[in-house]
């Protein structure tokens, strides 16, 4: 008896993958335009990698990357391990690595188009997104940092979205602070960044006085600008420790507009594995997390040595979900024999013409909104 495969309803996808059908693939690649035309201005040339590379090139370019983490297959011409990218991110920065290598610094790309991961969240149940941003690379500076958070905030709002968060962290605190001013004993880092994360200051003081040293660090999160006095406090009673921090973290912020919230957490390190000094997310009002996050890294080379680099990620299916990116076109319905120079004169003009193909065609039916009588525009 031989095993049969059990039959695939015709359609269906892979869990986590879909289909974008009329109106919101058009939305999707309008938004998109949008963001990459703000980027534009602001001197970040698109890029476009592919859909797959070689697994080991893909994991080397950013340290955090685990080829456990990424969907694989085997090429079938070279033999080799592939990996479906996870973040175009790393991808750039194979690119400003290799074929840009020596190009002049800083160097501004942008990029669009799809991820896939290997597992979602639940959160977010897609496993494939639309991944749209810009990296600025040879340099991780305040001043990178200024143009990237707003070259940011300016691309959603071009894209239409208002009511934007931006929250602040500082990826490597910890870390720093730990091989500082605030030892750590051995195995005891990880427990500290896990109760931190959790926010919960009984676990933390639990762990012991040195432990317990880093409890201001939960108090100096929320609001921008309250969190912010109590980090200076914090940072006070180090002696100055993160004054350098501090003033990078005043400068990011003191060009942003008044209609922008922010907040800080200095702690947060979720989605931030491979950020080192700076890292922000971005949320909007209406939607549950974040659409985008960026911040600092380094991007390594093949000679070993790390490229400072900082850049952000927009993650937009949410929005355009919802509606952001969506227009209606003014479709117009031409009958057989219309006046060709006159449907190109009403293209120019904006209109989306719908020519028949046979004569009974009904183009209220195709969603036109008027029809070509001779010269002029009969609605239905």
């Amino acid at each position: 008896m031989t095993m049969t495969s059990p039959m695939i309803p015709p359609g269906l996808l892979p869990e986590g993958l879909s289909d974008r059908l009329p109106p919101q693939a058009e939305a999707s690649a309008r938004l998109a335009r949008r963001v990459l035309d703000t980027v534009a201005t602001h001197g970040y040339e698109r890029v476009m990698p592919p859909l797959a590379e070689f697994e080991d090139t893909l994991t080397q370019r950013l340290k955090s990357m685990r080829a456990q983490d990424l969907v694989r297959a085997v090429d079938p011409v070279s033999q080799r391990s592939l990996a479906l990218r996870p973040d175009m991110t790393a991808q750039v920065g194979r690119i400003a690595a290799t074929r840009l290598a020596a190009a002049p610094r800083p160097l501004r790309l942008s990029y669009a188009g799809p991820v896939i991961r290997l597992k979602a969240n639940q959160l977010r149940p897609e496993r494939e997104k639309l991944q749209v941003g810009a990296e600025l690379i040879g340099t991780d500076s305040v001043a990178a940092a200024v143009e990237i958070v707003n070259v940011a905030i300016e691309a959603l709002q071009a894209a239409g979205v208002t009511g934007l968060t931006i929250d602040f962290t500082l990826p490597d605190l910890i870390d720093m602070l730990a091989a500082g001013p605030l030892p750590l004993a051995a195995g005891e880092l990880e427990a500290v960044r896990t109760e931190l994360d959790a926010k919960d200051a009984g676990a933390l003081v639990a762990l012991g006085p040195q432990a317990a040293a880093y409890l201001p660090l939960i108090e100096a999160t929320g609001p921008f600008h309250a969190a912010m006095e109590r980090l200076e406090a914090f940072n006070a009673s180090l002696g100055g420790a993160i004054d350098s921090r501090i003033a990078g973290l005043r400068a990011i912020a003191k060009p942003i507009g008044w209609d922008i919230t922010l907040t800080l957490d200095p702690t947060e390190r979720h989605g931030f594995e491979y950020q080192n000094w700076f890292g922000f997310s971005i949320f909007a009002e209406g939607f549950i997390g974040e659409i985008g996050r960026g911040g600092s890294y380094a991007i390594c080379h093949a000679n070993g040595q790390d490229e400072p680099a900082m850049g952000f990620s927009l993650y937009p299916d949410p929005l355009i979900d919802a509606g952001f990116g969506g227009e209606t076109p003014k479709r117009l319905f031409l009958p057989l024999g219309a006046d060709a120079t006159r449907a190109a004169e009403l293209r120019a003009e904006g209109w989306h013409t719908v020519a028949a193909l046979v004569g009974d065609e009904d183009g209220a039916k195709l969603r036109c909104s008027h029809w070509l009588d001779g010269t002029e525009l009969r609605p239905f």
